[in-house]
């Protein structure tokens, strides 16, 4: 019973499911779930959240939860994250992308190929599709969680054309300086971290400071407590302002109203 309720709530508020990939390139399997979280994905997907006609601002934001590429958040850094996005007027696509360290895994699979190429083919199908969502192809972002937040530096950094994101925000991101290649041309950053977060405090630090010296625009936040993989949970604690930070980052780059 609890896994049937899990298998509705991950869907409830999905518009549309579109796979990245052909279907020649598929592989057989399904999508597992294992304490909550999505343990394995076979064939890499968006799920699709668009805001009311109303409010929409043309704005468009792919999630990349985390999980130490072993597993999805895809609650509190994936659809709750795409909800909030809503409500402020931006399109908002979750990305479930490959596991490089999934149980099981054998090595075929990884971050640097092809979770990278995922997200790449992410934002690529969000901006090829922008008319039909009415999204402005030139203000199209990525938001990443920890391993998310790796995959959406690294697609700020190796991305190809038609791919680029318009802007990165990077929530307690980890990031390995040998993947770091940065110029001007890098998008504009807003980064967020909590001071006692014991696995990638320094990150956000660094990534700031390389911006800053390549002359790239960037915004970073970093609060005292908060731990590791805060993501959307609400806790009486000042970490969780971030999205209201993000709003006014977003309204300050002309991005929202």
């Amino acid at each position: 019973m609890r896994f049937a309720l899990l298998l509705v709530s991950l869907s409830a508020f999905a518009n549309e499911v579109i796979y990245l990939w052909p279907e020649s390139q598929r592989v057989k399997g399904q999508e597992t779930i294992k304490n909550e979280r999505i343990a394995s994905v076979p064939n890499p997907n968006l799920t699709v959240f668009l805001p009311g006609p109303a409010i929409a601002n043309g704005i468009a934001v792919v999630i990349a939860p985390g999980g130490g590429h072993h597993h999805l958040a895809i609650d509190h850094e994936g659809f709750d994250v795409a909800r909030w996005l809503n409500k402020i007027g931006v399109a908002a696509f979750v990305l479930k992308y490959r596991l490089a360290k999934a149980d099981g895994a054998d090595g075929s699979i990884t971050v640097d190929k092809h979770v990278l190429a995922d997200g790449l083919r992410a934002i690529q199908i969000v901006r090829e599709r922008a008319a039909e969502w009415k999204i402005t192809p030139s203000k199209i972002g990525i938001i990443g969680f920890s391993a998310g937040g790796e995959l959406a530096a690294l697609a700020s950094m190796h991305y190809e054309p038609g791919a680029r994101p318009d802007f990165t925000a990077l929530i307690y991101p980890s990031i390995r300086p040998e993947t770091k290649k940065i110029d001007k041309d890098t998008p504009p950053a807003f980064l967020v971290h909590a001071d006692d977060d014991r696995l990638t405090a320094a990150n956000s630090v660094n990534y700031y400071l390389d911006l800053k010296k390549a002359g790239v625009s960037a915004e970073l936040h970093v609060y005292s407590t908060g731990g590791h993989g805060f993501g959307m949970k609400d806790r009486p604690l000042p970490v969780t302002q971030w999205t209201q930070r993000f709003d006014e980052w977003l309204a300050a780059r002309k991005l929202i109203p």
